[in-house]
C-alpha cells in the first residue's frame, strides 16, 4: 500500500472528552475582553467619561487618565494569567502582527516588579521597515509606531502555557502614513459619519453620528491535517496546483445545509467558545455548496469591531483546527472544479440612535430617507466601480470571479421587484403605492402565515439589496475586510456630499422638499440606471449587455489595481481624508508585487511537484506499460496464446498517451522556468502583465496533462492525495 493508502485508512475523529455540562454562552461570553463595562468598575468616573468621550468626539484623554486605564487594564489582564501585552495590528499583509512585552521591569533593588504605564498603552514601535509599504519606508528607515485604536476592546489572547494581553491598533510610519489596513477604515468611518449627518440634515432629520456597520459571512475548506502534510502545493500556495476532479464532486448538490459530520461539528463548537471568549457574535455555523466547504457568520457590529473580529476568526479556525487533526483552508479557489470561497460583506449605516438608515419600512415608497440613501449607495457603485473591483483584486480572487459560482468581475446592483418598480416609478415622476408585501401562506392551518421580504436573493450579484443592507459578493474568503470596507463608505460619502448639494439646490428652485427630493432621486437614478441589474449575473447574456451599458470587466488583478493610482480616485480618497496621494500609491505597489510573488511561488512550487513527484512515478508506469507492450508483441506471434485482435495497438496507445503527457509536462515547465527567467528584468508592472496573461495559462496547460496522468496511473504509484480523499474522507 502506499503512503496515502495508510493516512487514509488512520483518519477518524480525534478523541474528544464528553463534557457533561456545557457553560451557558451568556455565562462567558466577552470574558476575555477588557470591555466598557469592566473598565467602568476599575477607573474612576472622570476617566471612564474621558474614555468615552475620546471614543465619541475624539478629545484625547490626559496622560494621568491613561495611567489609570493602563495599569486597570494590567491588573485584569495579570487576574486572567497574563504575563505579557502586544499591540495587535492588521499591517498591509492582510494578516495581524503582534510583538510582545513583558509587564516585568527591574527595580535598583534587583527586583521584579510588574508596571504597565499609559504611553506603552497607547503607543509601540515595531520596525516599519520590515513591512510593506510601498515606498513609504525604506531598509534604513526603520522607526513606525503603533498607537492604540480606542474604539476597539483589548482582549486576552490564550494558549496552553499562557496567556496575552492584546491592544488592537494601528500602525503608522514615523512620518505618519497608513502602513496598516485598520486606520483608512477608521478614516473612512469618520468620512461617511460627516457625509450622512449632512445628508440627513438636508432631510430634515438630526443625527449626532451616523456609523457603517457590517457582518462578513466567512466561508472555509477544512482537509485532514495528514493529507496537507504531503501537498507540498497546499503548504506553500494555499491551494491545489495539480490534482484531477473526483468522480463525485458537488454535482449530486447534497452537502448545502446537509447535517454536519461529528469531527467537524466539534472543531465548529470549539471555535464558537474561543469566539465567545473574546466577544466576536459568532452565530451561524453550516455546510458549505463544496465537500468539505463551511460557513460561519457573525451578528451585525460596528465595522471597526467587524473587521477585527473576523482577523481574529480567521486565525481561532486555523488554530482550533490544528487541535483537531485538521487544516482550515481560507484560499478562495483550493480545489479547481467546484466552488471556492467567498466573504460575503453585509454592509449598512446606523446612526447613534439605533436607526438602520437603509431600513425600508412599510411604505418605501413614502420613505424619502431611505430612497435617499438607497440612491446614494446606488450612484455610488455606479460612479465608482473600478475601485470596488479593486478592493477585492487578489490573485487568490481571480480563480474565483466570474467562475459560475461567484459574481462576475463586472460590478452591479441588485434591488429586488418592489424597490425596481419604486425608482422606476420615480424616475418616470409618477410615484404612487407600490404592492404590500405579500403573506405566505402555506395552506396548513398548524403553519404559520408570514411576510416575504422587500426583495428576493440574487445570489449571482456582486452588489445585492437583501433587506435593510447590501450584500457585496465579490470578497474573496482570506481578504481582510477594512480596505473594502474603507472603499465602500469613501464613495457612499462621496455619494451623499453630491446628493445634498443637488437637494439643497433644486429647494432653491422650487421651494417644495418632497418635489426637490423627488426631482434629484429622478436625476441620479436616470444617471446611474446601467448599474441596476435584476437578472443572472453568471449568463454570458450579462457580460455582452454589460459591455453595451459600459460597464468594466477586468479578469486582471494587476489592471484592478490601478484604480488606486487613478488621478480622481486620489483625489476622492484626498478630499475625505481618508488615504493620500502617497498610501493610494503605496498600496499599488504593495498588492501589485504581492500579486507578482503569489504568481512565482505557486509557479516554482508547480516546477518543484512535477520534478519531484510527477515525474518520476511517470516514469515508472511509462517503463511498465513498455514492458507489458513488449510482452504483447513477443506473444502476438505465438497462435496457441490467442492475444486478442488489437490488444497489441490498444497497448501502443496507453505507451503514446503516457509517453505524450510526459513530454508536454517536461516542454511546459521548461517553458515556464525560461519565462520566469527573461520576466527578471521586466518592470513590474509588465512583469504582472505577463505572469497574468502567459505564466498563468502556461501553469493551467501544465496542470491538465498532470491531471490526465493522475486519472491513467495506478493509484498506489500516485504519492499526492487526491480529491476523492481530500473532499470526502474526514
Amino acid at each position: 500500500m502506499s503512503k496515502r493508502t495508510d493516512i487514509t485508512l488512520a483518519i477518524g475523529s480525534s478523541p474528544i472528552t464528553k463534557r457533561e455540562t456545557i457553560a451557558n454562552v451568556a455565562s462567558y461570553y466577552g470574558s476575555n475582553t477588557f470591555s466598557e463595562a469592566v473598565m467602568k468598575k476599575m477607573v474612576s468616573e472622570k476617566t471612564f467619561n474621558g474614555f468615552k468621550q475620546w471614543q465619541e468626539d475624539g478629545v484625547v484623554i490626559t496622560e494621568k487618565q491613561a495611567n489609570e486605564i493602563a495599569n486597570a487594564m494590567k491588573e485584569w489582564a495579570i487576574s486572567k494569567g497574563a504575563t505579557s501585552y502586544t499591540h495587535w495590528f492588521q499591517p498591509m499583509t492582510g494578516l495581524t502582527a503582534e510583538k510582545h512585552d513583558s509587564f516585568i521591569a527591574v527595580n535598583g533593588k534587583e527586583q521584579v516588579l510588574e508596571k504597565f504605564s499609559g504611553s506603552k498603552l497607547i503607543q509601540g514601535e515595531p520596525d516599519a521597515s520590515s513591512f510593506p509599504s510601498g515606498g513609504i519606508r525604506a531598509t534604513f528607515e526603520a522607526r513606525g509606531y503603533t498607537v492604540l485604536d480606542p474604539s476597539s476592546p483589548a482582549f486576552i489572547s490564550e494558549v496552553e502555557l499562557g496567556r496575552t494581553l492584546c491592544i488592537p491598533s494601528i500602525f503608522i510610519s514615523y512620518t505618519g502614513e497608513a502602513l496598516d489596513k485598520k486606520l483608512p477604515l477608521l478614516r473612512s468611518d469618520a468620512a461617511v459619519s460627516k457625509a450622512a449627518v449632512n445628508l440627513l440634515k438636508v432631510l430634515g432629520h438630526e443625527s449626532r453620528q451616523v456609523f457603517s456597520t457590517c457582518g462578513p459571512e466567512q466561508e472555509y475548506f477544512l482537509i485532514d491535517e495528514s493529507y496537507y502534510r504531503l501537498r507540498t502545493d497546499l503548504q506553500l500556495a494555499g491551494r491545489t496546483l495539480i490534482g484531477a476532479p473526483s468522480p463525485k464532486g458537488q454535482q449530486l448538490e447534497d452537502q448545502y445545509f446537509g447535517s454536519i459530520k461529528e469531527r467537524i461539528l466539534n472543531f465548529m463548537i470549539e471555535v464558537a467558545e474561543e469566539c465567545y471568549k473574546i466577544g466576536i457574535p459568532v452565530t451561524t455555523r453550516h455546510n458549505e455548496v463544496a465537500p468539505h466547504q463551511y460557513e460561519f457568520a457573525p451578528i451585525f457590529e460596528r465595522s471597526n469591531l467587524a473587521a477585527d473580529h473576523n482577523q481574529l476568526l480567521m486565525d481561532l479556525m486555523k488554530k482550533v483546527a490544528r487541535r483537531h487533526g485538521l487544516v482550515c483552508l481560507l484560499h478562495e479557489k483550493p480545489f479547481a472544479g467546484i466552488n471556492g470561497s467567498g466573504k460575503h460583506l453585509n454592509w449598512s449605516l446606523a446612526d447613534d440612535k439605533g436607526n438602520n438608515l437603509l431600513n425600508p419600512g412599510e411604505t418605501p415608497e413614502a420613505n424619502l430617507q431611505f430612497l435617499t440613501v438607497l440612491v446614494s449607495v446606488i450612484h455610488a457603485v455606479y460612479s465608482h466601480a473600478d475601485l470596488l473591483r479593486a478592493s477585492v483584486a487578489t490573485a487568490a480572487n481571480e480563480h474565483r470571479l466570474g467562475a459560475n459560482e461567484a459574481p462576475p468581475a463586472i460590478m452591479s446592483v441588485f434591488l429586488g421587484e418592489q424597490l425596481t418598480e419604486i425608482l422606476d416609478q420615480i424616475e418616470k415622476g409618477k410615484i404612487k403605492k407600490v404592492k404590500k408585501l405579500d403573506a405566505v401562506d402555506l395552506g396548513l392551518g398548524l403553519l404559520p402565515r408570514f411576510i416575504k421580504d422587500t426583495s428576493d436573493r440574487n445570489r449571482t450579484s456582486p452588489f445585492a439589496f437583501t433587506g435593510q443592507k447590501f450584500e457585496f459578493r465579490a470578497l474573496g474568503s482570506s481578504l481582510n475586510i477594512s480596505t473594502s470596507i474603507a472603499v465602500v463608505n469613501t464613495i457612499v460619502a462621496d455619494s451623499m456630499n453630491q446628493l445634498a448639494s443637488l437637494i439643497r439646490g433644486e429647494l432653491k428652485k422650487q421651494g417644495n422638499f418632497e418635489a426637490a427630493v423627488l426631482t434629484v432621486l429622478s436625476r441620479v437614478i436616470k444617471d446611474s440606471r446601467p448599474i441596476l441589474f435584476e437578472g443572472n449575473n453568471y449568463s454570458q447574456d450579462w457580460v455582452e449587455e454589460a459591455a453595451r451599458r459600459g460597464l468594466a470587466n477586468e479578469p486582471s488583478t494587476p489592471e484592478a489595481l490601478k484604480a488606486f493610482i487613478n488621478a480622481a480616485n486620489i483625489d476622492l480618497f484626498e478630499r475625505h481624508g481618508v488615504l493620500s496621494k502617497v498610501e493610494m500609491v503605496a498600496r499599488y505597489h504593495i498588492w501589485t508585487e504581492m500579486y507578482q510573488k503569489i504568481i512565482e511561488i505557486e509557479a516554482r512550487t508547480l516546477a518543484e511537484m512535477v520534478n519531484t513527484q510527477v515525474l518520476p512515478p511517470a516514469y515508472g508506469f511509462q517503463g511498465e506499460v513498455a514492458n507489458s507492450l513488449d510482452m504483447l508483441i513477443d506473444y502476438s506471434g505465438d497462435k496457441s496464446i490467442g492475444i486478442p485482435d488489437g490488444a497489441v495497438a490498444d497497448r501502443k496507445e496507453l505507451f503514446i498517451d503516457i509517453s505524450s503527457g510526459i513530454l508536454y509536462i517536461r516542454k511546459n515547465s521548461k517553458e515556464m522556468m525560461e519565462l520566469l527567467k527573461r520576466s527578471e528584468s521586466l518592470e513590474l508592472a509588465e512583469k504582472c502583465r505577463v505572469y497574468f496573461s502567459e505564466l498563468k495559462p502556461l501553469m493551467a496547460h501544465i496542470r491538465k496533462h498532470v491531471d490526465d496522468l493522475e486519472s491513467k496511473m495506478p493509484d498506489e504509484a500516485w504519492p499526492l492525495p487526491k480529491y476523492k480523499e481530500m473532499l470526502f474522507i474526514c
